[in-house]
């Protein structure tokens, strides 16, 4: 991966984005793809670049990636200057007791940690119980709840104090990837796009969606106001490739073996085919997995937008979904982006994509 492009990813993951505070990460991107697309952003926050192709009767492509992750909002503070808090999205209780996390207040991050009663002072027969969220607590160090106050308010979002690192190979954890890891997709292919030597023949919208994590609203309002031809949705998927995933339900997908791409009733099988094909003719690794059912991504809320949209879903492998650890290769990242590109130009006219 080119160093700029590092860099950006690191940049995007590395700032705040809990679902409904997503406008740091956002600026990343919008300040990104600024020097290669046309940029607008909704009132919901969604930020879009747009590349012009060329010819009559066009397509109108829509790429999205989610740009919010999960995290934790502010709920009450007690009177000793302890911090009771709340999901935003899908938190899990088991990690959360010892974490290091930041308080993104007015004005700025402070550091704080969620505490944990030491294994000495618990019962035994309460060692193997989950404490709830609602009964857990971040300490900011502050010793009153009026300390706190003047810190800290109610509404204030929380992320996890990870940030990225490399591990061996290509490979790279941090918090956010889900789905940072998508966004970032989206603007290496409208990046990529622009360096073409000719226009491509379709108008290319790239989307940072928001607000994915708590009901696909991003992803609603972004491809109602698009109205695209076609969608791809660029997401993360679990790696069925660490010890305890079993790969009967979830299937055989590993991290550097390309992205994946699913089949199931959200997806329009032209499209998937296109880019099925696109990868053999132009040697992308990809791996396939089956979905039967609506996912649960920005592609379900495209497919069934307005009239109906031809939708597929680029998906990238990932270990330790929702935690602050995620996982990837970055090869898988450079391959989704290469796919795409390569399958746009060879979409076909809006009657290909139906089914009869």
């Amino acid at each position: 991966m080119r160093e700029a492009s590092f860099e950006f990813l690191k940049k995007l993951v590395e700032a705040p984005s809990p679902s409904g505070y997503e406008a740091p990460a956002q600026r990343v991107f919008r300040s990104y793809i600024d020097g290669f697309a046309q940029v607008t952003t909704d009132v919901m926050g969604n930020v879009y670049g747009f590349i012009q192709g060329t010819g009559e009767e066009r397509l109108k492509v829509m790429l999205v990636g989610h740009s919010d992750e999960i995290g934790l909002q502010v709920r009450y503070l007690d009177d000793h200057g302890f911090l009771y808090f709340s999901a935003i999205g899908g938190v899990d209780p088991h990690i959360t007791p010892g974490l290091r996390v930041r308080v993104h207040t007015e004005s700025g991050a402070i550091n704080g940690v969620v505490g944990k009663k030491p294994i000495h002072l618990i019962e035994p027969k309460e060692r193997d119980s989950v404490i709830k969220l609602d009964a857990q607590y971040i300490d900011i160090g502050a010793t009153s709840k009026q300390e706190a106050a003047a810190l800290v308010r109610v509404g204030d979002a929380i992320t996890f104090a990870d940030s990225l690192e490399r591990l061996q190979g290509d490979r790279c954890t941090s918090r956010g990837f889900d789905d940072k890891a998508g966004s970032f997709v989206v603007a290496e292919v409208l990046r990529k796009v622009s360096e073409l030597p000719h226009p491509l023949a379709v108008d290319l919208y790239g989307v940072s969606s928001v607000q994915e994590e708590v009901g696909l609203r991003g992803g609603t309002t972004s491809c109602y106001n698009v109205r695209p031809d076609v969608g791809i949705c660029v997401e993360v998927d679990f790696a069925t490739d660490q010890p305890d995933v079993d790969k009967k339900h979830n299937g055989e997908v590993g991290l550097g073996k390309g992205p994946i791409l699913p089949r199931g009733p959200n997806i329009n099988h032209a499209l998937f085919d296109i880019l099925s094909r696109t990868a053999g003719e132009e040697s992308i690794p990809v791996q396939y997995t089956g979905i039967a059912r609506a996912t649960g991504t920005d592609a379900n809320v495209m497919q069934i937008s307005r009239g109906g949209v031809a939708t597929a879903l680029v998906k990238l492998p990932l270990r330790y979904m929702h935690t602050p650890v995620e996982t990837l290769s970055l090869a898988d990242l450079e391959a989704a982006a290469d796919l795409i590109v390569a399958a746009l130009a060879r979409m076909g006219n809006r009657d290909s994509f139906k089914p009869v």
